[in-house]
């Protein structure tokens, strides 16, 4: 393995529109969603673990799920784990994440990837990362990944690639926001947009460097304890600093403003298990397109169900049709697919309703 090679998993989100197996307490990421016997962020980590050494792999999360993270991920220890004390989206914990690995060896070529992601050819994946990561040791460029789209999807951002070139890698022209549907469908026809997996990898000086160009109140802010990080001092200085960061995407803050960036057209299939119909999409069927995840089931007249409940418990199904049904302790979810945006909204009434303990 290369001991260059770095990686920074992003595992804070909360991931609501799984509700209600995925909560504020224990979301998504820390979840079998697939029936695999491994959760999300367990096989995040054990796909990057094969070309990037165990202790160059960092977990970058909020403080509520350090102990989730450490039960989970068994090899990791406690030092990897970079804790946020509030949310300030992705800019300022990629930044503090960074020096941390810039104090311990300027010269590492790093990957940032969400924990929760769908990804079946992970050779395909290695060698991706890899083509990238090559760049990235001989340029000071931003590479990320794109994913080839399938349909004109107005759930993802996308990125615009400049045509006529054959090479592997593509110059990015620029981000663009999660559009309508008709956008969607001319992107789809001019042939040059790739969904924006929110992969990318960069070599820290590089990164570092743009973030001392495009945000420099931010660098200033976390620059003031490079002293302190990797050392016992560390946890004071980000306690006391950290919600100071400004709010802000490192799309916003960084991708959109530079100019030497780069994508690859990814070559292995991916989905961002955002939605249950996203889950839903990935799981075996039955004849009748229902997926099972651990329940038991007798089923009558029932077709394209996303059907989850504890292991062994029985569930009997009768004329319902593309409907998610969720059983989780006190809480049964049965839904529309059609309707699995409003699972958000959802949830917020039950907060409303019940309190938070349910959510």
């Amino acid at each position: 393995m290369n001991k260059n090679y770095y990686a920074v998993l992003m595992a804070g989100g909360v991931g609501s529109r799984f509700w209600p197996v995925s909560t504020t307490a224990n979301p998504k990421q820390f979840h079998d969603m697939l029936g695999t016997g491994k959760t999300l962020i367990q096989k995040t980590f054990d796909r990057l673990n094969k070309f990037i050494p165990t202790e160059n792999i960092l977990i970058l999360t909020n403080e509520r799920y350090n102990d989730l993270v450490l039960e989970q991920l068994p090899k990791v220890k406690p030092e990897q784990v970079v804790l946020e004390p509030a949310m300030r989206n992705t800019a300022p914990c990629i930044l503090y994440a960074s020096l941390k690995i810039q104090k311990m060896n300027p010269n590492a070529v790093m990957i940032v990837a969400p924990s929760d992601h769908w990804i079946e050819d992970e050779e395909a994946f290695e060698k991706d990362v890899t083509v990238c990561f090559d760049k990235c040791g001989r340029e000071n460029v931003l590479c990320t990944l794109g994913i080839q789209p399938t349909f004109p999807n107005t759930g993802f951002g996308y990125i615009e690639f400049e045509k006529g070139s054959d090479d592997k890698l593509k110059t990015v022209s620029q981000f663009r926001e999660k559009p309508d549907y008709e956008t969607a469908k001319e992107f789809l026809a001019q042939g040059n947009f790739l969904w924006n997996a929110g992969i990318f990898m960069w070599s820290v000086q590089t990164i570092v460097d743009a973030f001392k160009s495009y945000q420099p109140t931010q660098y200033e802010l976390f620059g003031k304890g490079i002293s302190c990080y990797n050392t016992g001092e560390e946890k004071g200085f980000i306690q006391e600093n950290y919600a100071k960061a400004e709010n802000i995407s490192i799309d916003y803050a960084i991708l959109e403003q530079s100019s030497s960036i780069y994508t690859l057209p990814a070559s292995f299939d991916w989905n961002d298990l955002g939605t249950w119909g996203a889950l839903y999409d990935k799981l075996d069927k039955d004849p009748s397109g229902n997926a099972v995840v651990n329940a038991s089931v007798v089923l009558e007249n029932a077709k394209g169900n996303m059907i989850r409940s504890p292991k062994g418990k029985i569930v009997v199904v009768d004329g319902l049709e593309d409907y998610i049904i969720v059983d989780k302790e006190e809480v049964l979810l049965i839904y529309p697919k059609s309707k699995q945006q409003d699972i958000k909204k959802v949830l917020g009434q039950v907060k409303e309703t019940f309190g938070d303990e349910f959510a």
